[in-house]
């Protein structure tokens, strides 16, 4: 027994400093930057997150339900203004990462994103993140309109105090994260000086709602009697909680929805079909379809659960096809 004692008190010390190696502490130094040039626009591109873009094209949403997509000026505005929020939110994540870089190097995963990992310096993440926030919406205001730029101004505010403080605060952060995709709808409605109706911003905000509460409500149920949660508050959310949420507003979407359908406004139907009172029926499928993975707790981010769920994605193009039908009065 004395004789193995050695052996096994080299094994715990050998245990632990690889425990070490694997687990880096909180203060630990900064890696060292590798790569050059080419590398650290490799790490500004990443850390922009280009597979988040998708969410932009929300800015054609407004032009769409108005009908008026399909025009030179339209589409040449809306791609700068597509441009334009890209910057934004690129911007926030930059200065978002160069913030939480020293806490992101204990992570397990995120100590692998470009300010972290050393490909980004922290300093450069600042300065890059700070001259997007100040030349999207002086490029807004001299390119688009006022409106563009002061909405423009007021995403970038809002997601900052999100990245420092609100999203430890209750509801506010689900609030926050949903006003994000609700001015990404209404930026194309104010570059083109179209008026937004109130069942547009009500279906669209509660539709919003919907999959972050979903998406919240999932990752609450995947990280159940787990230690390490990527989001701190998600302990402070039940799952009953967020199931309410999520119920709550996929019903406001659809009655928003329905309550546009079923009003005329004056305008007679002149149509082939009720295309705009038959797109309900669609709608309702994909909220329900939708539903289906957030019951599960498998509902991430959006557009993955869109492209991955093949009925989904059909019941959504036929849904686009009757609504477009409905705005051009087929």
């Amino acid at each position: 027994m004395t004789e193995t004692a050695p052996f096994a008190g080299a094994a715990r010390i050998r245990e632990a400093a690889l425990h070490g190696q694997r687990t880096p502490s909180r203060g630990a130094p900064p890696p060292p930057r590798r790569g050059g040039l080419r590398a650290l626009l490799a790490g500004l591109l990443r850390t922009a997150r280009p597979k988040q873009w998708v969410k932009n094209t929300l800015v054609a949403a407004a032009p769409a339900a108005a009908g008026r997509l399909f025009s030179i000026h339209a589409l040449t505005q809306l791609a700068l203004v597509f441009v334009l929020f890209t910057a934004c939110a690129a911007a926030v994540y930059l200065i978002n990462d160069a913030r939480d870089a020293e806490a992101d190097r204990a992570h397990p995963t995120k100590r692998h994103r470009p300010v972290a990992a050393g490909l980004v310096p922290v300093p450069v993440a600042y300065a890059v993140g700070g001259a997007l926030a100040v030349l999207a919406p002086v490029a807004a205001a001299w390119s688009t309109s006022p409106a563009v730029a002061a909405l423009l101004t007021a995403y970038i505010g809002m997601q900052l105090a999100y990245c420092v403080s609100l999203k430890h605060v209750l509801v506010v952060d689900l609030t926050v994260v949903t006003t994000g995709f609700l001015m990404r709808a209404m930026a194309g409605g104010l570059a083109l000086a179209i008026p937004l109706s109130r069942w547009f911003l009500i279906t669209t905000g509660f539709g919003a709602l919907f999959m972050v509460a979903a998406k919240r409500y999932s990752e609450a149920v995947q990280m159940a009697g787990k230690a390490g949660a990527t989001r701190a508050l998600l302990t402070e959310y039940t799952t009953g909680y967020l199931r309410f949420v999520w119920q709550l507003a996929a019903g406001v979407a659809v009655l928003g929805y329905c309550l546009w359908a079923l009003e005329e406004g004056g305008v007679p139907h002149t149509g082939v079909l009720p295309w705009r009172q038959l797109s309900v029926v669609a709608f309702i499928l994909a909220i329900l379809r939708y539903a289906v993975f957030a019951d599960r707790g498998t509902a991430g981010e959006p557009e993955d659960v869109v492209l991955r769920d093949r009925a989904l994605t059909v019941i959504g193009v036929v849904w686009l096809v009757m609504y477009g039908l409905a705005v051009a009065d087929w």
